[in-house]
């Protein structure tokens, strides 16, 4: 069983190696909730600056392309939104917990990191 600095380090470098889907896989069973499918390319209508958004009513992780796919970030806020949303698909999250979620993981992987 991993620590959970260990835990976030092994996202963050699942992300970055490319292992997105473990990565939403792994995530979704260390908090018990559903894996959200992941989708390169944004829905319609969206911001040209936008570089990832969650998608309720279809449970979706969407980046924008290949590299945000490898973008921890991105990835790890987007799926906080998922981890937030209840049963009646409303969301109960927010943009800054989001960031604050994923700036938490991104943090545990620089201390991992910086220890080797």
């Amino acid at each position: 069983m991993l620590s959970e600095p260990e835990f976030k380090t092994r996202i963050v470098q699942l992300i970055l190696d490319a292992r997105t889907d473990q990565a939403l896989e792994e995530l979704a069973d260390h908090y018990n909730v559903t894996v959200p499918k992941l989708k390169i390319g944004l829905p319609r209508g969206h911001k040209i600056n936008t570089l990832g958004c969650y998608e309720t009513r279809n449970e979706t992780v969407s980046v924008l392309n290949g590299e945000t796919f490898r973008n921890p970030s991105v990835v790890i806020h987007e799926f906080y939104h998922h981890l937030r949303t209840d049963i009646t698909r409303k969301h109960l999250g927010s943009e800054k917990k989001a960031r604050e979620f994923a700036q938490n993981f991104i943090e545990a992987y620089n201390k991992m990191s910086s220890r080797v």
